[in-house]
């Protein structure tokens, strides 16, 4: 049965209006007539396009900047729709034996999840961002303290009380960082504030936190909620691109050694369906994926079908369906083995091994096939 993956930017155009509905139309009505009247597959497909046609005009909500959906009626009324917050760059239209993942996943590692703390001498604000909004806000306040005019020895006191109170705050803050990033797992922290709380802040933060910041931005206390996530978000890539050349530099160099790493898709998805998988380093776009479906076919011990692409921009459209396969099994084989998914954005980092690679968690015995990609060397 033909399984219906739809990935739609929902972003409203230049008239207030969102323009999915002229490629939906042309989209699902030139697809339906590729399948013969009152079969199971036209069937399952008609029934697929009216739900989500349904499902767009009733439940999207005005929030949404991205929408994914799901769909197959002809597998027990298969449908799941998630709405996103992060805009999806061009509306997508799959269809294939399984769901298509790999947009989704992408969409996820570009708006990850991240604590940011802003804070000054008297008051904190604590958010945890992720799929490109706020999933979480806190606030610390405390007694704003006034300046004092004496002098002498009053003063001084005064000023060791002022230090206490500086430092008593900061120790507050940093318990209540410390506790969001133990509950909800959180492995990015990006901090703002002025010179004087910054240095109280790191002084009392254990190493289980101090070890996640990423940044230290300048931004105010009462700097708006877009602002903060905004200065954030492009912070997470500065960080992003510059761990990225990291993380292939460690593939490669694993992979020359001989050690706990494999490149290119047939060994990766070797590596993958044996569990051995840590990590995927995978190339941002799915043409930039080197591969072959007879691989994909192997391991699954099934015959591969033919996926049809669309893209609004014709970009995907164009792709080749080896690529679209051998990407989309990479990242299902990852998800079910909870191995970590990095997105490469840079491609010719990953172009001499076929814009895949993987760090392992235990070795692989020693390859067979002696027309592995090898890694160029500049």
């Amino acid at each position: 049965m033909p399984v219906v993956s739809l990935y739609l930017n929902a972003q409203s155009n230049e008239h207030g209006r969102q323009d999915f509905e002229r490629f939906l139309r042309r989209e699902f009505n030139e697809r339906a007539r590729t399948y013969k009247a009152h079969t199971p597959e036209r069937e399952s497909f008609e029934r697929d396009a009216e739900r989500i046609k349904d499902y767009l005009a009733s439940e999207l909500r005005p929030e949404t900047n991205g929408v994914a959906v799901f769909a197959c009626a002809g597998a027990g009324d298969f449908f799941e729709a998630i709405q996103l917050a992060a805009p999806i760059e061009n509306h997508r239209l799959y269809i294939y034996n399984q769901p298509h993942l790999y947009p989704l996943a992408r969409v996820m590692d570009e708006y990850p999840r991240y604590a940011v703390l802003v804070a000054d001498t008297n008051r904190a604000r604590l958010f945890v961002f992720g799929r490109g909004k706020a999933l979480q806000r806190e606030e610390v306040q405390n007694v704003k303290t006034r300046g004092s005019r004496v002098g002498g020895w009053s003063q001084m006191r005064y000023q060791r009380h002022l230090e206490q109170y500086h430092l008593q705050h900061a120790k507050e803050v940093a318990d209540q960082l410390e506790q969001t990033v133990r509950e909800d797992n959180i492995e990015h922290v990006i901090l703002a504030g002025d010179d004087r709380i910054i240095p109280l802040l790191k002084e009392q933060f254990p190493k289980s936190v101090a070890e996640r910041i990423v940044d230290v931005l300048s931004l105010d206390i009462n700097a708006p909620e877009h602002e903060i996530l905004e200065e954030s978000l492009e912070a997470m890539r500065r960080y992003d691109a510059k761990t990225d050349a990291e993380k292939v530099e460690r593939l490669l160099d694993e992979y020359r050694a001989g050690g706990l790493a494999v490149v290119g898709s047939r060994d990766t998805l070797e590596a993958l369906a044996m569990g051995q998988v840590e990590e995927l380093i995978i190339a941002a776009r799915q043409q930039d994926i080197e591969g072959d479906r007879e691989d994909v076919a192997i391991l699954s011990d099934t015959e591969v079908a033919e996926p049809f692409v669309a893209g609004h921009d014709g970009a995907v459209a164009a792709t080749e369906p080896d690529s679209v396969i051998v990407a989309d099994d990479l990242i299902k084989r990852a998800r079910q083995n909870s191995a970590r998914i990095t997105f490469i954005e840079d491609a010719s980092l990953l172009e001499g091994v076929g814009g895949c690679g993987a760090l392992l968690r235990f070795p692989v015995q020693p390859p067979t096939n002696a027309s592995a990609p090898q890694p160029q060397h500049s």
